[in-house]
């Protein structure tokens, strides 16, 4: 198609007639016998002479205003033609009178071939019609900047094409409607990014709570020692209740044997003696009540382990604060730092809003980071942490004895893989994951240096009545 189809620049105009070149030259005398005195001719004269400058002066503005027409013509055309847009103009039977190149090129029809038409003609699905009509009625009714309406318009292919349209009344210089004005943008292309742009976010999204969960995962791993640990202990008992209550029912099998066996009175007095059959039944209830609390304890440790290591699915209840910290400590104290000394004592009940399951995951983090750098600076690692409760936040203040954080990297210390921790022993992603967690609790995460020296983390997070 022409780079200008559907704009046709050599309309022809409107040209006033040329008058006279020139007017007939003034008789030198008047004719013999004319009864015309020389005044008379010499006022004829004057006029034809005031009538011939107003001619020429009146051709001199019309071919003036002709050629500003022909420009604002011109520009009018350009501004069609360079639309991306779709344009078409229709008159009150619906049929288009003016279009541009947008529009030519996605039907895929010349300008000439389009006018006259029904717009109708342009839709690709008979169900668009009641659509068009009412969005005409709309415009019609005087909504405010227009109606606004998607149509498919038959594409150059046959393809349907969604087209946004919005749609005005054309009136003429007296008021009247004479048809309506429709600029519409093509919607497949817009569709298409935005659909490629929600599986990108989606994709995001996948990753990030990959990432979170593998980062959660490297902590869980450090935990596992003492874990081990941990379990040992009521496994141990659960352990040795068993083996007493499996020799409690042997003996109380060859008591009831003897019962059963109909023995004499004192024989089974005697064996019962020798049994101890009644500090046997004495002791029956508190092996069982710690069998029982020891299979409980390794119950509790087995669903908190759980409750960490679980893809989170972001599931918000009130969380108490205190509990959590306390949490924190112990994990990582069971793990990696049996020796570590955090200050820390536990307040009023404090609540968030949020996941649990995250906010150990940040607790933890900030407690390990603050005994790594410790650990390397000081014979005793050691770890303060304050909580302060206002009515509606609450603030965390974390400062171990390290040696701080350099001023090259406090503008970076939440970056996504920065770390100063040497290769194989930090991903670099705890703290900006931690700091991610808080920001999705409407909170804030800060690092600073103390002025008593090491790092500071503060945690603020909007608080929560507790239920």
């Amino acid at each position: 198609m022409p780079q200008n189809a559907g704009v046709n620049p050599q309309r022809p105009r409107a040209r006033s007639p040329r008058p006279p070149t020139g007017a007939p030259p003034p008789p030198s005398a008047p004719p013999s016998g004319a009864g015309v005195d020389e005044a008379a001719w010499l006022d004829v004269i004057h006029k034809m002479d005031e009538v011939y400058s107003q001619l020429v002066a009146d051709e001199i503005a019309l071919e003036t205003k002709n050629a500003e027409l022909e420009q604002s013509q011109q520009f009018i055309f350009s501004l069609l033609a360079a639309m991306s847009d779709v344009l078409v103009a229709i008159n009150r039977d619906g049929r288009i009178e003016e279009t541009n190149a947008a529009l030519c090129v996605l039907a895929g029809a010349e300008d000439s071939a389009l006018r006259g038409t029904p717009l109708a003609a342009l839709l690709a699905e008979d169900a668009a019609l009641p659509k068009l009509a009412a969005a005409l009625a709309q415009a019609d009714a005087g909504a405010a900047g227009g109606a606004v309406v998607e149509l498919p318009l038959r594409g150059a292919g046959g393809v349907a094409v969604p087209v946004d349209f919005n749609i005005t009344p054309r009136r003429d210089a007296a008021g009247r409607r004479v048809g309506h004005v429709l600029v519409g943008r093509p919607m497949g292309e817009l569709k298409r990014a935005y659909h490629a742009l929600r599986e990108a976010h989606e994709a995001l999204k996948r990753t990030q709570q990959q990432l979170l969960h593998s980062e959660k995962m490297a902590s869980l791993g450090r935990l596992v020692a003492g874990v081990a640990h941990e379990l040992n202990n009521p496994i141990s008992f659960v352990l040795g209740n068993v083996h007493a209550l499996q020799r409690y029912g042997d003996r109380l099998t060859r008591y009831l044997e003897a019962v059963h066996g109909g023995g004499d009175a004192d024989q089974q007095a005697a064996l019962r003696r020798q049994l101890r059959i009644d500090a046997l039944l004495a002791d029956l209830p508190s092996l069982m009540e710690g069998t029982l609390e020891g299979a409980q304890r390794t119950a509790d440790i087995v669903q908190g382990l759980r409750r960490f290591s679980v893809v989170d699915r972001e599931q918000h209840a009130p969380v108490e604060i205190n509990g959590v910290v306390e949490r924190a400590i112990h994990w990582v104290r069971k793990g990696t730092a049996p020796a570590f000394t955090v200050h820390w004592h536990a307040g009023e009940p404090c609540c968030v809003q949020g996941s649990a399951g995250q906010l150990l995951q940040v607790l933890m983090n900030l407690v390990q980071n603050a005994y790594d750098a410790a650990s390397e600076h000081s014979a005793q690692p050691t770890l303060w942490i304050t909580l302060d409760a206002a009515p509606s936040t609450l603030t965390l203040t974390l400062r171990d004895n390290g040696p701080g954080i350099g001023p090259e990297n406090l503008g970076r210390i939440f970056d996504p893989f920065f770390t100063t921790k040497p290769v194989g022993t930090g991903t670099g992603l705890g703290l900006s994951i931690s700091y991610g967690i808080v920001e999705q609790h409407g909170g804030s995460l800060a690092a600073d240096n103390a002025a008593e020296g090491g790092a500071r983390f503060t945690v603020t997070l909007p608080r929560v009545a507790c239920p």
